[in-house]
C-alpha cells in the first residue's frame, strides 16, 4: 500500500498542476469588451476576450502550464483571425468593409483594468507587452487585439454584426462606439444580436421599434388576457374605440416617463408592477362575471393602462440602446407596434367571440366561463408575483433631496395623466353617451 501511494503521488501532483481547461472546452460564460472608433480614413476596433474562449488553437507553453509569451504571437494572431475577425462584420453606409488588418495583439493578466476607457485600452495594446517570464496559465489569460479597417470618412454611418455567439454557451459583448465629436454610445449585446446600427436614421430606428412593439404584444400572455377581458362585454368596434384609446394613452404616458427616468428605479418596483398587472386582469375578469360597468370601463382601463405602461418599459430597457439619438421616435414607434398588435388581436377576438356566443353558448354563460378561466390564471400569477414582492424590504425613505426629486417626478406623471383624463372626458363625452346607448 505504501509503495502504491508513493507511486501515485507524482501523478496526483502533475494532475493538480495541469491547465484547468483544454483548447477544445467550450466556456460557459464569456464576456467580451470592445471599442469602435472612426478616425480619419480608418476605423479602429479594440477587442478583449478570454483566451480560453478561442478554441482549437495550440498555444505554446513553458513547462506543463504557463503560456510562453515570447513565442505566442503567431498563435494569438491566428486565434484573432479565426474567432474575431472572421466573426465580426462591419458596414459603412450599408456597404460591408473589407477584412481588417491586425495591428497588434497583446496578452493581459485577468486583473488588468486598462479597458475602462478607449484611451487607456489603446495605450495598453500599443504599449510594451508583458515580460516573457510572466507566469500565467494560457486558459486564464486575456487576449487584446487592435484591428483597423479602411473607411471613406469618419462621418459615415456604421453598422456592426458581432457574431461572437460561438465563443461560449453565453456570450455578452460590451461594445462602446465613439463617433467623432459625439457622446459615447454603449451597447450590451448577447449572443448573436444580428445587424446593429450604431447611428441609425430615424426611419430605421422607427421600423425596428414598430416590430419590437408588435412582437411584444403578441408574446405577452398577460396583456393578451387583459385585452380579452376588455373585448368580452363589448364586441362592437365603436364601443371598443374609447376603451382601447384610453388604454393606449395611459400606457404611452408611463412608457415615455420611464424611458426619460421619471419612474422609480428601486429593485422592488418591477415585481410590484408585475403583481399589479396580474391584479388588473383579476379585477377585469371578476367585473365581467358580476356586472361589467360599461359606462366607466374606459376610466378603469386608463388606470390599469398606466400600470401596463411600466410593464412595457421593462421590456424596452435592453432594446433602447438601439434607438441611437431618436429616443422619442423609438418610443412612439414601439407604441405604434403595440397598437398594431392589439388591432390584430381584436380583429381575431371579436368575430371569434361573436361566433362562440351565437352558435355554441349563451352570451352570459360564455362571459362567465371565459372570465372565470382568465381570473383563475391571473390569480395564480398574482399570488406567485406577490410572494416575490414580499421578499423585498421597504424601509422608510430618507428625507433628502433625492426623495424630493423622485416625488416631483411622480407628481409630474400624475399631473400629465390627470390632464389627459380631463381632456378625454371633455372631448369624447358625447361619443361615450352614444356608445353606451348603443350597447344598452
Amino acid at each position: 500500500m505504501r509503495t502504491r501511494l508513493l507511486l501515485a503521488l507524482p501523478a496526483a501532483l502533475a494532475f493538480g498542476l495541469a491547465p484547468p481547461a483544454s483548447p477544445h472546452d467550450i466556456a460557459p460564460d464569456v464576456a467580451v469588451q470592445a471599442f469602435l472608433k472612426p478616425e480619419g480614413q480608418r476605423l479602429r476596433l479594440l477587442v478583449r476576450t478570454p483566451l480560453a474562449a478561442l478554441r482549437d488553437v495550440v498555444y505554446p507553453t513553458r513547462g506543463p502550464v504557463y503560456l510562453d509569451i515570447a513565442r505566442a504571437d503567431p498563435s494569438l494572431r491566428d486565434a484573432a483571425n479565426l474567432w474575431i475577425a472572421g466573426a465580426v462584420e462591419l458596414y459603412e453606409e450599408d456597404e460591408r468593409l473589407p477584412s481588417p488588418r491586425i495591428v497588434t495583439v497583446r496578452v493581459s493578466l485577468p486583473s488588468d483594468r486598462s479597458f475602462g476607457s478607449y484611451e487607456e485600452a489603446l495605450e495598453h495594446v500599443t504599449g510594451p507587452p508583458l515580460p516573457d517570464d510572466t507566469e500565467i496559465y494560457w486558459s486564464q489569460a486575456m487576449l487584446d487585439v487592435l484591428f483597423e479597417y479602411p473607411i471613406r470618412s469618419e462621418g459615415s454611418r456604421f453598422s456592426i454584426h458581432p457574431a461572437l455567439g460561438r465563443l461560449g454557451l453565453r456570450v455578452v459583448t460590451a461594445l462602446r462606439f465613439l463617433p467623432p465629436g459625439g457622446a459615447v454610445r454603449a451597447f450590451e449585446l448577447e449572443g448573436d444580436p444580428g445587424l446593429v446600427r450604431l447611428d441609425p436614421r430615424w426611419h430605421q430606428a422607427a421600423l425596428r421599434f414598430v416590430g419590437l412593439g408588435f412582437r411584444h404584444i403578441l408574446d405577452g400572455t398577460d396583456h393578451l388576457l387583459f385585452l380579452l377581458c376588455l373585448v368580452i362585454p363589448f364586441r362592437r368596434l365603436r364601443a371598443l374605440v374609447l376603451v382601447v384609446t384610453s388604454f393606449t394613452a395611459a400606457h404611452s404616458i408611463t412608457l415615455i416617463a420611464s424611458a426619460f427616468g421619471l419612474a422609480p428605479d428601486a429593485l422592488w418596483f418591477p415585481p410590484l408592477v408585475e403583481t399589479l398587472i396580474a391584479a388588473s386582469i383579476v379585477y377585469m375578469a371578476l367585473e365581467n362575471i358580476v356586472a361589467p360597468q360599461l359606462r366607466r370601463r374606459w376610466i378603469i382601463t386608463f388606470a390599469f393602462g398606466l400600470v401596463h405602461g411600466f410593464g412595457f418599459s421593462f421590456a424596452l430597457r435592453q432594446t433602447l440602446q438601439f434607438a441611437g439619438s431618436h429616443l422619442l421616435t423609438s418610443l412612439l414607434s414601439f407604441n405604434v407596434g403595440v397598437e398594431l398588435g392589439q388591432l390584430l388581436v381584436l380583429l381575431v377576438l371579436v368575430p371569434a367571440l361573436d361566433l362562440l356566443f351565437r352558435r355554441a353558448v349563451p352570451e352570459r354563460t360564455g362571459t362567465i366561463v371565459l372570465s372565470a378561466l382568465v381570473a383563475h390564471t391571473a390569480w395564480h400569477w398574482m399570488i406567485e408575483r406577490w410572494d416575490r414582492l414580499r421578499q423585498f424590504r421597504f424601509p422608510w425613505p430618507a428625507l433628502d433631496a433625492a426623495l424630493l426629486a423622485s416625488t416631483m417626478r411622480g407628481l409630474m406623471v400624475v399631473v400629465v395623466a390627470a390632464g389627459l383624463v380631463w381632456l378625454v372626458r371633455s372631448v369624447v363625452r358625447p361619443a361615450r353617451r352614444r356608445v353606451a346607448k348603443e350597447v344598452e
